[in-house]
């Protein structure tokens, strides 16, 4: 996970917690994967003028789309039931650092926004890491490396278009600031069945 530059690993005692309660987990899960497609979509309506970043938005928002389908039938298959949404503390709280951070102008809340994307992206590719490694289900085992390898992918099309589009801003120094925030904010949590909780 080195590629990812997180600076705290999760314990992965936290899976010891995660297996308590299975339904919990995989309901957070599946409404990650509404919100990440639902960003995805906000991200386009706000930035029509760049084609290949509309393209390839639409194409990760239907994946994030099909990816909440599978965690609803793996829900339904463990006779198990999806969950109402609730909050997600974890990402609210960099939410709050992308709006304290954009200086106001198109381009600079355009990076901003990528770059919150790319971090809830990382961290939760890191997430289903430690559960693929972790978690005694070998079914939820095997899914959660699949869809590990496809958060990376995600993560990696969110900075590179930070960096393709960020003109005029150290986008570099910007992801390390963003990296060592995140750190001191994943430092409480690791104890809740959420994706990142």
């Amino acid at each position: 996970m080195s590629v990812l530059r997180l600076e705290l690993p999760t314990d992965p005692r936290w899976v010891n917690i995660v297996e308590k309660n299975i339904e919990e987990i995989l309901s957070d899960h599946a409404w990650c994967e509404q919100k990440a497609a639902t960003n995805a979509i906000t991200i386009v309506v706000n930035n029509p003028e760049y084609p290949d970043l509309v393209t390839d938005l639409l194409a990760l928002a239907k994946e994030e789309i099909e990816h909440f389908q599978m965690v609803h039938e793996i829900i339904k298959k463990k006779g198990l039931k999806l969950a109402k949404e609730r909050k997600d503390h974890y990402v609210g709280e960099l939410a709050q650092y992308m709006k304290r951070s954009n200086n106001g102008t198109r381009v600079s809340g355009l990076v901003e926004r990528l770059l919150f994307s790319a971090m809830i992206e990382a961290r939760s590719c890191e997430r289903f890491k430690v559960l693929s490694q972790n978690i005694a289900d070998e079914e939820l085992s095997k899914f959660y490396w699949e869809l590990m390898e496809s958060e990376a992918g995600h993560y990696t099309t969110f900075i590179t278009y930070a960096r393709k589009y960020g003109v005029g801003i150290d986008v570099e120094t910007r992801w390390r600031e963003w990296l060592a925030f995140e750190s001191e904010v994943i430092a409480n949590y690791g104890k809740s069945e959420g994706i990142h909780g």
